[in-house]
């Protein structure tokens, strides 16, 4: 079988469609139309504003949601929290890197292996109980794990992971 140019390039197009359909979905292919909450750099792939691909709300919710319905160290009672799953974000984005760097409005910055991260945890909660979560309810986004669901989501390590006021993210190796 001949490979010629042609029919790579039909090739490469047909693996590449998918993945611009799903980030024009998601709106990470064009600007944001309304205020950007969440900024991604570092090693991705897709971008939409000046080499990081940057979210509003609008954008995060047309990516496929899990709940987790779980108590936190820092709030009362068990809360549903709903967002688009950490692993997920970075598969659509084209991620390279090995690590992780989160950091909140505050500057508090953690770096989170990215092989821990889970198919389904943590997410980026961007609701809590049904409604959005304002900056001082921990939001505009919160990455949550289902600390309910297994002592391995109990540890201080997982605990310093669990950015509040998150608003960039940075994949580095």
């Amino acid at each position: 079988m001949t490979l010629t140019l042609r029919n790579a390039l039909s090739f490469i197009f047909c693996l590449l469609l998918p993945l611009t359909t799903v980030l024009a979905a998601g709106g990470v292919k064009g600007e944001t139309t309304g205020d950007v909450i969440l900024t991604v750099s570092g090693k991705i792939s897709a971008k939409n504003a000046d080499g990081t691909a940057t979210f509003d709300i609008e954008s995060l919710r047309a990516l496929p949601a899990q709940t987790v319905s779980t108590t936190t160290i820092w709030t009362e009672g068990v809360h549903v929290f709903t967002g688009v799953p950490l692993a997920l974000l970075l598969d659509k984005l084209g991620s390279s890197g090995s690590t992780l760097r989160a950091s909140a409005i505050n500057d508090y910055t953690v770096e989170i292996p990215v092989a821990d991260l889970a198919p389904q945890a943590p997410i980026l909660a961007y609701e809590m109980d049904g409604a959005p979560m304002h900056r001082r309810d921990k939001g505009p986004l919160w990455i949550i794990y289902p600390y309910d669901s297994s002592p391995d989501y109990q540890t201080s390590i997982v605990y310093s992971h669990s950015v509040w006021q998150l608003d960039r993210l940075e994949i580095v190796d």
